[in-house]
């Protein structure tokens, strides 16, 4: 039976060290595209990306602004994520990523 136990704590500990190898190589990958992000204080103006966002109004892609705004940061609600000052008319979701904002 010690010999049972001591066998499957053995392949236990080896699954566990290739599993923090994968990982670690993993995370390597991944930070070679990552980049540091801006840090946004509230009150800080910036202009809105509409490369992902849909309007009916505007049917032609091809001729629709690049970036709207200056609007105001109301809010930081994560280091990824901040709550923008948007006019009512604008129907989407007022928190953004980082990535969406210049």
């Amino acid at each position: 039976m010690t010999e049972f136990v001591e066998k499957m704590k053995k392949v236990h500990e080896e699954a566990a060290a290739a599993l923090m190898k994968t990982q670690e190589e993993m995370k390597q990958y991944v930070d070679r595209s990552r980049r540091e992000t801006e840090e946004w204080k509230k009150r800080d103006r910036v202009v809105l990306s509409m490369k992902d966002l849909v309007f009916k109004e505007r049917l032609v892609r091809k001729l629709m602004e690049r970036y709207v705004g200056p609007y105001a940061i109301e809010e930081v609600v994560l280091l990824n994520a901040v709550k923008l000052q948007l006019p009512s008319l604008m129907r989407i979701h007022l928190v953004v990523n980082v990535s969406q904002i210049v």
